[in-house]
Protein backbone atom coordinates (compact mmCIF):
# COMPACT_ATOMS: atom_id res chain seq x y z
CA UNK A 1 0.00 0.00 0.00
CA UNK A 2 1.74 3.23 -0.83
CA UNK A 3 1.14 5.79 1.87
CA UNK A 4 0.77 9.81 1.01
CA UNK A 5 1.52 11.42 4.32
CA UNK A 6 -0.67 11.69 7.47
CA UNK A 7 -4.28 11.37 7.50
CA UNK A 8 -5.34 14.84 7.08
CA UNK A 9 -8.37 14.40 9.17
CA UNK A 10 -6.99 13.24 12.69
CA UNK A 11 -6.17 15.08 15.58
CA UNK A 12 -2.99 13.68 16.86
CA UNK A 13 -0.78 13.45 13.43
CA UNK A 14 1.77 11.95 16.07
CA UNK A 15 0.37 9.31 18.04
CA UNK A 16 2.74 8.92 20.63
CA UNK A 17 3.12 13.13 21.21
CA UNK A 18 -0.42 14.67 21.91
CA UNK A 19 0.18 18.41 22.49
CA UNK A 20 0.68 18.82 18.64
CA UNK A 21 -2.26 19.06 16.14
CA UNK A 22 -3.67 19.49 12.73
CA UNK A 23 -5.09 22.51 13.59
CA UNK A 24 -7.83 22.72 11.27
CA UNK A 25 -9.52 19.89 13.40
CA UNK A 26 -9.71 21.21 16.47
CA UNK A 27 -10.86 24.62 15.77
CA UNK A 28 -14.52 25.55 16.71
CA UNK A 29 -15.02 29.36 15.35
CA UNK A 30 -16.76 30.07 12.32
CA UNK A 31 -14.68 33.28 11.55
CA UNK A 32 -10.86 31.00 11.99
CA UNK A 33 -9.87 29.09 9.09
CA UNK A 34 -7.24 26.99 8.41
CA UNK A 35 -5.81 24.85 5.58
CA UNK A 36 -4.58 21.28 5.82
CA UNK A 37 -1.59 19.86 7.89
CA UNK A 38 -1.29 23.07 9.42
CA UNK A 39 0.00 22.14 12.98
CA UNK A 40 -0.24 23.73 16.17
CA UNK A 41 2.28 22.85 19.10
CA UNK A 42 1.34 23.70 22.65
CA UNK A 43 3.33 22.77 25.81
CA UNK A 44 0.50 23.10 28.25
CA UNK A 45 -2.46 21.68 26.15
CA UNK A 46 -2.92 22.69 22.14
CA UNK A 47 -7.06 23.65 22.75
CA UNK A 48 -5.30 27.00 24.33
CA UNK A 49 -4.96 27.89 20.48
CA UNK A 50 -8.59 29.78 20.57
CA UNK A 51 -7.78 31.14 23.90
CA UNK A 52 -4.36 33.06 22.08
CA UNK A 53 -6.93 34.20 19.84
CA UNK A 54 -7.95 37.26 21.80
CA UNK A 55 -10.54 39.93 21.10
CA UNK A 56 -12.34 38.27 18.49
CA UNK A 57 -15.90 39.29 18.79
CA UNK A 58 -18.19 37.58 16.33
CA UNK A 59 -20.38 41.03 15.78
CA UNK A 60 -16.81 42.99 14.64
CA UNK A 61 -17.08 40.28 11.36
CA UNK A 62 -12.90 40.07 10.96
CA UNK A 63 -11.45 36.32 10.28
CA UNK A 64 -7.81 34.65 11.34
CA UNK A 65 -6.88 32.87 8.05
CA UNK A 66 -4.34 30.55 8.25
CA UNK A 67 -2.45 28.79 4.96
CA UNK A 68 -1.65 25.46 4.56
CA UNK A 69 1.36 23.67 6.03
CA UNK A 70 2.60 26.31 8.61
CA UNK A 71 4.15 25.31 11.66
CA UNK A 72 2.98 27.42 15.25
CA UNK A 73 4.95 27.34 18.08
CA UNK A 74 3.51 27.49 21.76
CA UNK A 75 2.06 30.78 22.84
CA UNK A 76 1.54 32.13 19.06
CA UNK A 77 -1.25 34.89 19.99
CA UNK A 78 -3.22 36.73 17.18
CA UNK A 79 -4.74 40.11 18.92
CA UNK A 80 -8.08 40.86 16.70
CA UNK A 81 -9.58 43.75 15.66
CA UNK A 82 -11.79 43.77 19.15
CA UNK A 83 -8.72 45.20 21.25
CA UNK A 84 -8.79 48.34 19.15
CA UNK A 85 -9.23 51.54 21.26
CA UNK A 86 -9.59 55.35 19.33
CA UNK A 87 -6.90 57.24 19.59
CA UNK A 88 -8.25 60.60 18.29
CA UNK A 89 -10.40 61.50 21.21
CA UNK A 90 -8.47 62.80 24.45
CA UNK A 91 -9.46 59.84 26.04
CA UNK A 92 -8.83 56.53 24.85
CA UNK A 93 -11.15 54.48 27.53
CA UNK A 94 -13.66 53.09 26.09
CA UNK A 95 -16.77 54.81 27.97
CA UNK A 96 -19.82 53.15 25.90
CA UNK A 97 -19.41 49.73 26.81
CA UNK A 98 -20.11 50.24 30.40
CA UNK A 99 -23.67 52.18 30.20
CA UNK A 100 -25.23 53.80 32.72
CA UNK A 101 -24.94 57.10 31.21
CA UNK A 102 -21.83 56.57 29.17
CA UNK A 103 -23.52 55.27 26.22
CA UNK A 104 -24.25 59.05 25.25
CA UNK A 105 -20.85 59.17 24.28
CA UNK A 106 -21.54 57.50 20.72
CA UNK A 107 -24.70 59.82 20.48
CA UNK A 108 -24.61 60.36 16.50
CA UNK A 109 -21.96 58.00 15.77
CA UNK A 110 -21.78 54.32 13.94
CA UNK A 111 -20.47 52.48 17.20
CA UNK A 112 -18.46 50.03 15.27
CA UNK A 113 -17.52 52.46 13.19
CA UNK A 114 -15.92 54.71 15.71
CA UNK A 115 -13.04 52.13 16.75
CA UNK A 116 -10.05 51.12 14.60
CA UNK A 117 -10.54 48.58 12.09
CA UNK A 118 -7.35 46.66 10.37
CA UNK A 119 -9.36 44.02 8.60
CA UNK A 120 -8.91 40.07 8.47
CA UNK A 121 -5.69 38.50 9.35
CA UNK A 122 -4.02 36.63 7.02
CA UNK A 123 -1.68 33.68 7.52
CA UNK A 124 0.30 32.53 4.28
CA UNK A 125 1.05 29.07 3.14
CA UNK A 126 4.55 26.87 4.58
CA UNK A 127 4.75 29.57 7.31
CA UNK A 128 6.59 29.45 10.76
CA UNK A 129 5.26 31.13 13.65
CA UNK A 130 8.13 30.93 16.32
CA UNK A 131 7.15 30.35 19.69
CA UNK A 132 6.07 33.07 21.61
CA UNK A 133 5.11 35.24 18.66
CA UNK A 134 2.27 38.07 18.47
CA UNK A 135 0.21 38.90 15.66
CA UNK A 136 -1.33 41.94 15.42
CA UNK A 137 -4.40 43.12 13.59
CA UNK A 138 -5.07 42.78 10.56
CA UNK A 139 -1.20 41.86 9.37
CA UNK A 140 -1.10 39.56 6.27
CA UNK A 141 1.73 37.28 6.37
CA UNK A 142 3.03 36.20 3.03
CA UNK A 143 3.71 32.58 1.95
CA UNK A 144 7.15 30.40 3.42
CA UNK A 145 7.66 33.51 5.96
CA UNK A 146 9.50 32.51 9.05
CA UNK A 147 8.79 34.62 11.89
CA UNK A 148 11.26 34.67 15.17
CA UNK A 149 10.45 33.72 18.64
CA UNK A 150 8.98 36.35 20.73
CA UNK A 151 8.95 38.84 17.72
CA UNK A 152 5.36 41.03 17.55
CA UNK A 153 4.42 41.51 13.87
CA UNK A 154 2.77 45.30 13.07
CA UNK A 155 2.75 45.47 9.79
CA UNK A 156 2.22 43.01 6.73
CA UNK A 157 5.12 40.56 5.92
CA UNK A 158 6.62 39.86 2.79
CA UNK A 159 6.70 36.09 0.83
CA UNK A 160 9.78 34.16 2.46
CA UNK A 161 10.94 37.08 4.50
CA UNK A 162 12.70 36.20 8.12
CA UNK A 163 11.69 39.10 10.74
CA UNK A 164 12.31 39.29 13.99
CA UNK A 165 11.71 41.97 16.88
CA UNK A 166 9.05 44.03 18.47
CA UNK A 167 8.21 45.40 16.31
CA UNK A 168 9.38 43.14 13.93
CA UNK A 169 11.68 43.81 11.20
CA UNK A 170 12.95 42.04 8.28
CA UNK A 171 16.30 40.46 8.96
CA UNK A 172 17.15 38.90 5.63
CA UNK A 173 14.76 37.42 2.40
CA UNK A 174 15.28 33.55 2.41
CA UNK A 175 15.55 33.84 -1.33
CA UNK A 176 16.25 36.39 -3.90
CA UNK A 177 13.04 37.93 -5.60
CA UNK A 178 13.76 35.84 -9.06
CA UNK A 179 13.00 32.78 -7.02
CA UNK A 180 10.41 34.15 -4.97
CA UNK A 181 8.47 34.53 -8.04
CA UNK A 182 9.25 30.88 -9.00
CA UNK A 183 8.43 29.17 -5.97
CA UNK A 184 4.97 30.98 -5.86
CA UNK A 185 4.29 29.89 -9.42
CA UNK A 186 5.03 26.58 -8.03
CA UNK A 187 3.17 26.40 -5.11
CA UNK A 188 3.59 23.32 -4.09
CA UNK A 189 1.57 23.17 -1.10
CA UNK A 190 -1.69 23.48 -3.17
CA UNK A 191 -0.19 20.07 -4.78
CA UNK A 192 -2.49 16.92 -3.55
CA UNK A 193 -1.12 14.68 -0.73
CA UNK A 194 0.02 11.98 -3.63
CA UNK A 195 2.07 14.60 -5.83
CA UNK A 196 3.53 15.82 -2.59
CA UNK A 197 4.77 11.98 -1.36
CA UNK A 198 5.64 11.55 -4.43
CA UNK A 199 8.11 14.26 -4.40
CA UNK A 200 8.61 15.05 -1.41
CA UNK A 201 12.04 14.90 -1.00
CA UNK A 202 12.64 17.76 -3.78
CA UNK A 203 10.32 19.65 -1.68
CA UNK A 204 12.51 19.40 1.22
CA UNK A 205 15.53 20.35 -0.55
CA UNK A 206 17.01 23.49 -2.15
CA UNK A 207 17.25 22.92 -5.41
CA UNK A 208 14.38 25.09 -6.94
CA UNK A 209 15.29 24.09 -10.52
CA UNK A 210 14.88 20.31 -10.12
CA UNK A 211 11.40 21.44 -7.96
CA UNK A 212 10.24 23.40 -11.12
CA UNK A 213 10.66 20.27 -13.19
CA UNK A 214 8.36 18.75 -11.05
CA UNK A 215 5.23 20.97 -12.48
Amino acid sequence: MTEHGPDVAVVHPLATYTNLVFLKNIITRPNIIVGDYTYYDDHDDPYNFEKNVLYHFDFLGDKLVIGRFCAIASGVKFIMNGANHETKPISTFPFAIFGNGWEKVNEGADHLNKYPFKGDTIIGNDVWLGYGATIMPGVNIGNGAIIATMSVVTKNVPDYAIIGGNPAQIIRMRFDEATIARLLRIAWWKWSAEKISENIRVVNLGDVDELERVL
